[in-house]
């Protein structure tokens, strides 16, 4: 009897300890951070995170017209899911009550915000617009920058570091958005500017890219601040500009606080490894598994499951954990904060990175929930595969895959690759030199929207289409293609003043500072003034041919006609409502000759034609001769 005593002595103050360690809970953050009510889907997830918060019994308010419809425990006790309907919903400051077994509620305040407009409201980029890529770290520096932000991981900031931070901000861009109207683009598309808390590594390394985000609700400081975000936004609608955001759904930083406090066993790829991994400098353990970086089997009809399972649940780089979207918890997480930049920030387009490395099955439930709330909205996923009928089976409403991926725009590897390729060619009668553009547009038929394709010759994933050179005519007819062509364009900064460079030493040399952007800079390529003279040259050859595209229905809405490439010339033309342009390329080294004859179909009776590029006019009832390489953009 004195044993059962003692045990039942000894048992009731455990069991009243762990009750005491049951009903103390925090609530330390939710996400989204806010949320907005009158969406067309009125439930919105909370993720709650807190020490103990799994324990709550209950979560309740009395908000009008707001319903708690469920909780979700995961297997870490710090996070709690709550899935709330707003569907009756106004706008205001609602109490969420936290209840415990013991003790008192925790109470916290929660904002619901009134949208600004519908998302039919919400035009996204398209065919119309011209997207200037640039990296907010490299590109210029705002007046009031800190080289030093407190509570950040450890950096640094050394220009003459190719893979270190360099100072470039969000401030600095608005202090230009100027610049991009007198360069004649219509929208910016920035590399993720969303917080990278990674500390540099013993190599020289860091995440200035920006691609191992750490917090999805947050504007890394380094760049600024949410508020200064949306300002730059405001700021950019007010001159004309549309903005992109570049996000990331395939993985996180390893810096994320998901890593350290796993919200659940299935929450990332390779999660046992992750778990063992975590907090050591292994990358390469035993059961880690790397992408392949082929992107085939997704689409392969016989892919083996091995092939499938490198691509998908391989990581891209042992430091950027891979996430699981077939988390559907997970998945509603990443949907609602794409949807929350949206309405907090007000883009006008999304970028999402390496697409076809992710799950397809959610990513086209993100697609198609996205495109029933914002139906003009756009979106362009990294389709990194050079063969047409690839990229097409990822485009929305494809019947050359047994899925709809929903994805409105695709990126055409397939039209870079050809430019890479021919730009070191003579144009012959068969394959070599712009034979491979006019092959490259032959399968549009593939599409079921052409003119929802973004075409571009460089960015900053591939070697600069100068390489280490200076070949202006090589990159003035690459620049008068795709500026005429039936695709949405997109340029990469500082090709308008010829900036150059290749990977093979490091990305960050593709990656080098505007000139003019930092203090301490020998020259501004902002200004006409402090530009070289090849820098003018260039600049104001492209401003001429991009201000005349921009608002031309001509190249927004015109039939596309291309010819084989003849004796050298690759002429593609567009049409529409009795207007014509001609782009006309001299594929060789050698002076050609345009026999106009074999164009009459689109040049008709037409006798005079301008070119865009120099102004100067041509007689189009006697043969047009060429120099070596020369472009053409002929508008009647």
């Amino acid at each position: 009897m004195k044993r059962i005593l003692l045990l039942i002595a000894f048992v009731a103050p455990m069991m009243t300890m762990s009750a005491a360690k049951t009903t103390k809970v925090t609530v330390d953050r939710i996400d989204p951070t806010d949320w907005f009510v009158g969406m067309k889907n009125p439930q919105v997830q909370l993720m709650v995170y807190g020490k103990g918060i799994r324990n709550v019994q209950e979560v309740t308010t009395d908000y009008p017209g707001v319903a708690i419809d469920s909780l979700v425990r995961l297997d870490s006790p710090n996070y709690l899911l709550v899935y709330m309907n707003l569907k009756n919903a106004k706008p205001g400051t609602m109490t969420l009550s936290f209840k415990v077994e013991k003790g008192k509620p925790v109470k916290v305040d929660y904002l619901l915000k009134a949208r600004e407009m519908e998302g039919s409201q919400r035009k996204g980029f398209d065919i119309s617009d011209v997207l200037y890529l640039l990296m907010p770290d490299r590109f210029a520096q705002g007046s009031h920058h800190n080289p030093q932000i407190k509570g950040m991981q450890t950096y640094r900031e050394d220009r003459t570091a190719p893979s270190l931070r360099h100072g470039g901000d969000l401030e600095g861009l608005r202090e230009h958005l100027d610049y991009f109207n007198e360069l004649g683009v219509t929208a910016l598309w920035f590399t993720p500017i969303l917080e990278n808390n990674s500390p540099d590594n013993d190599f020289g390394y860091s995440t200035y890219h920006g691609y191992a985000t750490t917090d999805y609700y947050r504007v890394d400081p380094r760049f600024g601040s949410n508020a200064d975000y949306r300002q730059l936004i405001d700021d950019a609608h007010a001159k004309g500009l549309k903005v992109v955001m570049d996000m990331i759904f395939n993985h996180c930083g390893f810096e994320h606080p998901w890593v350290a406090d796993m919200p659940s066993k299935d929450w990332f790829n390779l999660s046992d490894w992750l778990k063992q991994s975590y907090g050591t400098s292994d990358s390469r353990g035993t059961d880690f598994l790397q992408t392949s970086y082929k992107l085939t089997p997704v689409m392969d009809p016989y892919a083996s499951e091995v092939d499938k399972r490198e691509t998908v649940e391989g990581w891209f780089v042992s430091t950027m954990p891979d996430l699981n979207q077939r988390n559907q918890h997970l998945m509603r997480y990443l949907i609602q904060n794409s949807i929350w930049w949206i309405e907090t920030a007000g883009i006008d387009g999304i970028r999402m990175d390496t697409y076809p490395y992710a799950y397809r099955e959610p990513m086209a439930q993100w697609m198609k929930e996205l495109d029933e709330e914002y139906p003009n909205f756009n979106t362009v996923g990294e389709t990194w595969v050079t063969v047409p009928a690839y990229t097409a089976a990822w485009q929305k409403d494809s019947k050359l895959s047994d899925q709809n991926s929903y994805l409105k725009t695709v990126m055409d590897f397939s039209f870079q690759e050809a430019l890479d390729s021919c730009k070191h060619e003579e144009t012959d009668g068969w394959w070599r030199g712009f034979n491979r553009l006019y092959n490259s547009f032959v399968y549009d038929y593939l599409y079921p929207n052409p003119s929802s394709v973004m075409a571009f010759i460089d960015n900053h994933d591939t070697d600069r289409f100068l390489g280490d050179g200076c070949d202006s005519l090589a990159l003035k007819q690459a620049m008068a293609l795709l500026l005429t062509v039936n695709r949405i364009p997109q340029l990469y900064y500082g090709t308008e003043i010829m900036m150059n460079g290749t990977k093979s030493i490091t990305d960050g040399n593709v990656r080098k500072d505007f000139p003019g952007g930092f203090p301490g800079d020998d020259h501004s390529a902002f200004t006409k003034e402090g530009r070289t003279r090849v820098e003018q040259q260039m600049f104001s050859w492209l401003s001429r041919l991009l201000h005349w595209r921009k608002g031309n229905p001509l190249i927004s809405k015109g039939k596309q006609i291309q010819f084989i490439p003849h004796q050298g010339i690759y002429v593609i033309a567009r049409q529409y409502e009795g207007r014509t342009s001609m782009t006309i390329l001299n594929g060789t080294t050698k002076p050609a000759v345009l026999d106009v004859k074999r164009y009459a179909e689109v040049i008709g009776t037409t006798k005079r034609a301008k070119d865009v590029l120099t102004n100067r006019y041509y007689d189009l009832s006697r043969s047009i001769q060429l120099k070596p390489r020369q472009s053409l953009v002929l508008a009647f």
